[in-house]
């Protein structure tokens, strides 16, 4: 392993035993950070406010945008102002690919990438150090496990990783890098903590992972997982996080239409651009049409199903017809809502060396664009469904005014003098306010 070994100092705040893990980027981040969290639990750890005062911090990192970057060496240098005498590791895709320049913040005592990462539990006792320890490791192809199981009980909806790294080789993206190729968990491991997720008291499960419908494990596919979790007890929701378009079986259409089947209609795919031309810029493996007609497909075949997608803006040779042409795809089609980023060159990539490079002055403008277009089809959503009665798996509170989701991830609010917190209840939907829909309960 290139582990480099250094001097360590033990820490004066060993018996305090405070810990806090901070998570940027994506939800998988999120999982594994959550189960981090659990880890640090069952060694005796409180876990508290990244913000306030503690004696240990994780940072979960993300490297997919400068801006990510940028974003991790903030985080870390602020708590660390906080927190001079802390040990602090810093874990994730950022370690992976950025660690010689986390290696130059001081008071960083250790760094791993994504091979090692969900061992950081193994080095959190050891003391500060002069220099960090750095382990980054060659990202192996074979299938996974994770021994921690469960999750922070603070959450409501609970991350269930499935698989990680991806072969999909998009000219913009670094992941591949920074997470490896695509691997699998073991079918027994990830069931187990299933059912561990299921006795916690956790109402719904989201599958997790960078390309998770590339789940290859001795011969079982996505789809077996989503076989074998729908077989267990006490399971109500399934949910996918996010789906790449080519993977996508069509059965999971008829899994979602099935009113007794766990799997929600809810669908995340990622479009990147509504052009031709840019979608063959960055090696994406599908044209607009064959985008639109599975989409159009997918909403015929599945009531009331939710379409999400992400968007890139001021992708190399992405012009203003070529933007105009992503717009008119997005306002036309079946699509509901969808997130916006920005193209940000990332070094190892092939977009590094393409021309046609769009100003970042111009990119702003595109994103404002998108974002109001979003905002108007979400709101159109929405609105189609006033009057409709649903099941909501309610969130948190504030002030009696409770916040949930839909299966069809449409946020609500209903006002209620008692305690929500994981109940899934009969609401109806009245009006909108705003980027949620305001309800009553129906079922009292």
């Amino acid at each position: 392993m290139a582990h480099e070994y250094l001097r360590m100092t033990p820490t004066s705040k060993e018996n305090q035993k405070k810990a806090s893990v901070y998570t940027l980027g994506c939800r998988l981040n999120q999982s594994e950070s959550s189960v981090m969290e659990q880890g640090l639990k069952e060694q005796g750890f409180e876990l508290v406010d990244f913000k306030g005062e503690s004696n240990l911090a994780i940072v979960n990192t993300c490297t997919v945008t400068a801006r990510a970057d940028s974003d991790c060496r903030n985080v870390i240098r602020s708590y660390i102002r906080r927190n001079p005498d802390a040990f602090v590791a810093v874990v994730g895709c950022y370690s992976q690919m950025g660690y010689k320049t986390l290696a130059e913040i001081e008071g960083v005592d250790l760094i791993i990438g994504n091979q090692d990462k969900m061992s950081v539990l193994d080095y959190v006792k050891m003391g500060k150090n002069e220099k960090p320890l750095i382990i980054r490791d060659r990202i192996v192809k074979e299938d996974f496990t994770i021994d921690t199981m469960g999750q922070s009980d603070s959450k409501t909806r609970a991350n269930l990783k499935i698989q990680d790294g991806c072969d999909f080789m998009c000219t913009f993206c670094i992941i591949p890098m920074a997470r490896g190729r695509s691997r699998s968990r073991d079918m027994d491991n990830l069931l187990e903590e299933a059912r561990t997720l299921i006795g916690q008291g956790f109402r719904e499960i989201v599958i997790t992972g960078v390309n998770v419908a590339t789940y290859d494990s001795q011969g079982r596919t996505f789809l077996d997982v989503i076989d074998r979790l729908n077989e267990l007890e006490g399971i109500e929701r399934i949910r996918i996080s996010s789906i790449e378009p080519t993977t996508i079986p069509e059965k999971i259409f008829d899994y979602m239409a099935d009113p007794e089947h766990a799997l929600v209609p809810y669908l995340h795919i990622p479009l990147q651009s509504g052009s031709d031309k840019v979608l063959k810029i960055m090696k994406r493996r599908y044209e607009r049409q064959e985008f639109l007609d599975f989409i159009t497909m997918a909403s015929e075949r599945v009531p009331d199903l939710c379409i999400g997608t992400d968007v890139m803006v001021g992708m190399c040779g992405e012009d203003e017809q070529e933007f105009e042409s992503t717009c008119d795809f997005l306002i036309k089609s079946p699509v509901n809502y969808f997130h916006v980023f920005t193209f940000s060159e990332r070094e190892g990539t092939p977009a590094v060396k393409m021309d046609e490079k769009v100003s970042p002055k111009e990119k702003s403008h595109r994103s404002s664009v998108l974002r109001a277009i979003s905002e108007r089809k979400r709101l159109k959503f929405y609105n189609e469904y006033i009057g409709r009665e649903f099941d909501v798996l309610f969130e948190s509170g504030h002030d009696g005014l409770w916040t949930g989701y839909t299966e069809n991830f449409i946020r609500v609010s209903v006002e209620y003098p008692g305690n929500l917190s994981r109940h899934i209840r009969r609401v109806k939907i009245t009006h909108i306010v705003a980027d949620f829909a305001m309800a009553e309960l129906v079922d009292e």
